[in-house]
Parts: C-alpha cells; structure tokens; sequence
C-alpha cells in the first residue's frame, strides 16, 4: 500500500493559478500557461472561478451581476459553495489523473477581495478554505500585480461585472490583499502587469518553464 500511494504522489500533477486585480491581463496569461505546458508535454486542464462547473457557472452569474448585488458574508459563502463543487468535480480528478490544472483565480482571490476588500475576517476564509479543499492548494501562483489606475483604464470600454464597478478604494485594498498573500505565501510569484505584453509574457514564460524543470527533478 505505501508504494502505491507514492506511485501516485509521483503521478499526480500540478495546480497552477492566476491571480491580481481586475484588467490584469490574466486571462490572456491563463492561454500562455496552457500553451508552455502543453509545449513540454503536459495535459492540460483549463478552468476559471467563480464558475468551472455547472453549478459554479450558475453560481459565478449572481456573484458578477451588479443587479443583484450580496451582503460580504452571503458572496463568501457563494464562493465557497463554487469552489467546493470545482474541487470535487474538476481540479482534483484532473490532479490525481496525472493532468495539470490552470485555473483563473482561487482561493488568494477569496482573500484579497472578500477579506481585504469587503472586510471578512481572514480566520473566516481560512476555515471555509480548510472546509472545502483542505489538501487542494495550487503549487505555483502567478500573482499579475496592477496599480487601479492602470486597471481601471484597461477596463474602460467593456462592460463591467459587480467586482469590476467598485470604486476606488475597494481596488486599493484588494490589490494590497494580493500583496500581502504574496508575502505570506511562497507559491505566489508577482509579475508586474503594468509593462508591455511582451514583457509579461516573457516573465510568465520564464517563471512556468522553471518551475517545470523543479517539478520534474523532483519526480
């Protein structure tokens, strides 16, 4: 039995996670991470939060509508709710079946926008965290990191979800919550976001294919 288990600890891929404040650019990196993952052989599996799941999908529509907008608690707890249904459903299969997961915000967002910005207590997240996926956190985060101006300028001619229409204040915080999260956390690499794409893409790029080459010496 202690063999196999360690078969498996071997076959087991790896989370990787995209994380910053809104006009980022992570969704354009999400593809770029895919693409160098699939480029050294990898299966990948694509995903975003809130959503990922038919439930979560359903879910990711109340969060974002600035028509129907939540009380802090209520939008934490929906998250969570998403996020327990994408682990089980989603990134633990693809992990335990050997394939690599990108996903497009997880649990850091959940602290920097529900913690840092709508003032939830961190020992709260940290419980539902545990609740929900207590042996499931990403191995690498790419932590996109933007000034608000800066987001705010790129967002300018798109329509806007109930996240992205906060003022000002509410972004300063959540992008000193990313900041904080990455102090803490050793997983989570901070890119400058601000610069030409070439730029990002270039410290993606760099930063993925080095942790390809540690996580394979170490299989």
């Amino acid at each position: 039995m202690e063999e196999a288990r360690q078969v498996d600890a071997t076959r087991r891929g790896r989370f990787i996670t995209l994380e910053g404040p809104d006009g980022a650019g992570k969704t354009t990196q999400a593809h770029l991470v895919a693409a160098i993952l699939r480029a050294h052989g990898k299966e990948v599996v694509t995903t975003r939060e809130p959503g990922g799941t038919a439930v979560g999908n359903r879910l990711r529509q109340v969060l974002l509508d600035p028509e129907t907008p939540v009380q802090p608690t209520t939008e934490t707890l929906l998250m969570f709710a998403a996020r327990a249904e994408h682990v089980a459903r989603v990134i633990e299969p693809a992990l335990a079946a050997g394939r690599w997961v990108v996903c497009d915000r997880f649990t850091d967002s959940t602290f920097a926008y529900q913690g840092d910005g709508r003032g939830i207590a961190k020992g709260d997240i940290e419980a539902l965290a545990a609740f929900t996926h207590a042996g499931c956190w990403p191995d690498l985060t790419l932590c996109l990191d933007v000034p608000p101006a800066t987001s705010a300028e790129r967002m300018h001619e798109r329509t806007l979800d109930g996240f992205e229409r906060e003022d000002g204040d509410f972004h300063r915080r959540v992008r000193e919550g990313f900041a904080k999260r990455a102090a803490k956390e050793a997983r989570i690499v901070v890119i400058d976001g601000s610069r030409a794409l070439d730029m990002v893409s270039r410290a993606v790029r760099n930063t993925v294919e080095a942790f390809i080459r540690r996580s394979e010496a170490t299989r």
